[in-house]
């Protein structure tokens, strides 16, 4: 049912004293239509007519999570229930806040501005490790007990899923439950278990019956069926299950054919600007080509094709049912889609004159990138951006990039050539094994670049070229062959980030680079254990949250309260990690075997390359056979590519 204007008759009202709050609220700060709701294609049911009402929770400002698919993705397929009404949530902006504390006010849900404590399900999605405190800070908002052991009946069940969900550790004791991989079938199952637990069962078991009940939902796990022990230098000793329903290990979900889910063809469109502001559309799910440093590269696998004759159904579905003037193909590396040729050009042929224009925000660096680039940009030209990630072949064999030198400069060429004066390149700081002579590296391939464009561009008048390079720091991240890899000290990052600066010093150069601090505490955070949760809390209660915002971020404050609790940031960030050590997220499995992610890490010093499983046959990573799941690559014949 599509939200209306004026309430629709009969749909029960939310306590009218809170709504006269929020009014006044929302009509002091800043970005109000961060939380006026009312959008297109919003969905708002009447709550006493279902048997399930679940607030989907982002712990992040309304831009940033309504650019999120996998938001939008769950979000429709819970409302296409006819037994459930799903309604978002989003971490409130300090302004807000602070009128919310002093006023007393809940927090609430956009669609029906209800209090989320009074919903049956809270699902958080976890994205980036530097928004736990906002998940913990909207717990405390909606006056849910932070810790899940304290929560009662009429407390909601706190769910999440999402990346970091392979690593929930430091949520642990935050969390009733986790959802490992994909959304699209377990979101029903755990809607029936709990209308399930509510109607038919009586609510048998409490809040312990219901969690049981999941626990036997294959991707589902529940951290407190599980028991925790550590050694007696602070490693850990092992995660054992203490209930019989607890699986061991527990299992990712799944989708074997994209083709045959629901895709959200009619999604909200915001009243204001978001970050990625114009319709998305997955065009596949999942990567093989198996760069080290890359966790979504292991937790997303197998390569999952859509169909190029859905692709262009899908869109035609999102153009007219949102109005929006741009489509963007997704996907972990766009360019990499079998049939991506022929669908830009369809899509371009058959939109391009009505000013609807394409992205494509991943794209390989090699020519064939460009061309596709050149070809989606005849309707709106933008920048270009190539990611070599090292600047010596080395290092990138190390981290089996698989491009060369060759590749890239030749892509630059091809670029310049097709008119482009604009570059942005992406490069990591603090991969194993760098040294100073690589961090040369860079400096000399951008230069390089340069010299490529002063080339291109001999002989006629052309304006200087601008070149963008944005260096990230690498933080090692859970299953991945580089989650034994420590991270570079936080001084040794602000060393090499000086260093590389020095030798950028170029007017046609552009240089930016990741604050040392938040690289420093995303590395903590990505492979925490259980006791790190109690330094998220007393950094909370310290006033942390928004930590991914640079204006917000107190990394002070952090420090103070990891010792406060005892925690060593080295031990997290700073350690290598023994083979034979336990890991806090063995026993949640992505499918990639240890064994495999094991080798894999001892063949990257010698830069040993890994073949892409989609053209190059099977490595014997794990997943496919385990989940019954295979890559999937969907061809286009003729004649259906005729019809379209």
């Amino acid at each position: 049912m599509i939200h209306q204007a004026a309430t629709p008759k009969g749909l029960t009202q939310p306590n009218l004293d809170i709504q006269s709050k929020i009014e006044a609220a929302i009509a002091q700060v800043a970005k109000p239509a961060r939380y006026a709701g009312n959008e297109w294609n919003s969905i708002r049911k009447d709550h006493s007519q279902v048997g399930l009402t679940f607030a989907l929770a982002f712990p992040d400002v309304y831009e940033v999570g309504m650019s999120h698919l996998g938001s939008k993705i769950l979000y429709h397929e819970l409302n296409r229930r006819q037994d459930t009404a799903c309604e978002r949530v989003f971490a409130p902006w300090v302004d807000l806040e602070e009128i919310m504390r002093r006023e007393m006010i809940p927090l609430f849900s956009l669609e029906s501005r209800r209090p989320v404590k009074e919903f049956d399900l809270l699902g958080f999605t976890l994205q980036y490790e530097l928004s736990y405190t906002n998940l913990l800070n909207m717990l405390d908002l909606a006056g849910i007990p932070l810790m899940a052991a304290q929560r009662g009946e009429d407390d909601p069940l706190v769910i999440a899923g999402g990346p970091c969900a392979y690593n929930p550790e430091p949520l642990a004791g935050f969390l009733d439950a986790i959802v490992l991989g994909d959304g699209e079938e377990v979101v029903h199952e755990i809607a029936e278990a709990v209308i399930q637990w509510k109607v038919g069962d009586g609510r048998a078991g409490g809040r312990t019956g219901l969690l049981s009940r999941l626990a036997k939902i294959r991707g589902i796990y529940n951290p407190s069926f599980y028991e925790v022990s550590y050694r007696d230098d602070g490693t850990l000793d092992r995660v054992k299950p203490i209930r019989f329903e607890a699986a061991f290990p527990v299992e990712r979900r799944i989708i074997a054919d994209l083709d045959q889910i629901d895709y959200p063809t009619n999604p909200i469109v915001p009243y204001m600007d978001v970050v990625h502001d114009r319709a998305m559309l997955e065009v596949f799910r999942g990567c093989t080509r198996g760069c080290r440093f890359c966790h979504a590269g292991t937790v997303y696998r197998p390569v999952r094709e859509r169909s190029p004759e859905k692709v262009m159904e899908l869109a035609e579905k999102l153009i007219r049912n949102t109005g929006y003037d741009e489509v963007g193909l997704v996907s972990l590396a766009t360019s990499d889609y079998s049939c991506i040729s022929d669908v830009v050009a369809k899509l371009v042929d058959q939109y391009g004159r009505e000013g609807i224009g394409l992205s494509l925000p991943s794209l390989r660096v090699d020519s064939f990138s460009v061309d596709l680039a050149d070809q989606v940009q005849r309707v709106r030209r933008t920048g270009l951006t190539l990611a070599p990630e090292a600047g010596t072949q080395r290092l990138r064999d190390v981290i089996n990039k698989g491009v060369t030198e060759e590749d890239i400069l030749g892509a630059a060429r091809q670029s310049f050539t097709a008119g482009w004066s604009q570059l942005k390149l992406y490069f990591m700081l603090g991969l194993p094994t760098e040294t100073d002579l690589d961090l040369d590296g860079i400096a000399g391939l951008v230069y390089r670049i340069i010299d490529v464009y002063r080339e291109v561009t001999a002989g006629r008048k052309a304006r200087p070229p601008r070149i963008t390079v944005s260096v990230s720091t690498f933080v090692p991240k859970p299953d991945t062959p580089f989650q034994w890899e420590p991270q570079i000290p936080l001084e040794e990052i602000r060393r090499r980030q000086s260093y590389l600066g020095s030798r950028l010093r170029d007017r046609r150069i552009e240089y930016n680079y990741h604050d040392a601090q938040v690289s420093h505490l995303e590395g903590v955070i990505s492979r925490g254990d259980r006791r790190l949760g109690r330094g998220l809390i007393e950094a909370w209660r310290r006033g942390c949250r928004f930590d991914g915002w640079t204006e917000l971020f107190r990394p002070g404050v952090w420090a103070e309260a990891l010792e406060a609790t005892g925690l060593d940031p080295a031990f997290y960030a700073n350690r290598c990690r023994d083979a034979a050590e336990a890991l806090p997220w063995d026993h949640l499995s992505p499918g990639v075997t240890k064994e495999y992610l094991q080798d894999d890490y001892r063949r990257a010093p010698g830069g040993q390359p890994v073949s892409d499983c989609r053209w190059d046959g099977c490595d014997n990573c794990g997943v496919c056979p385990e989940a019954g799941v295979w890559p999937t690559l969907k061809t286009w014949t003729e004649e259906k590519q005729n019809q379209v």
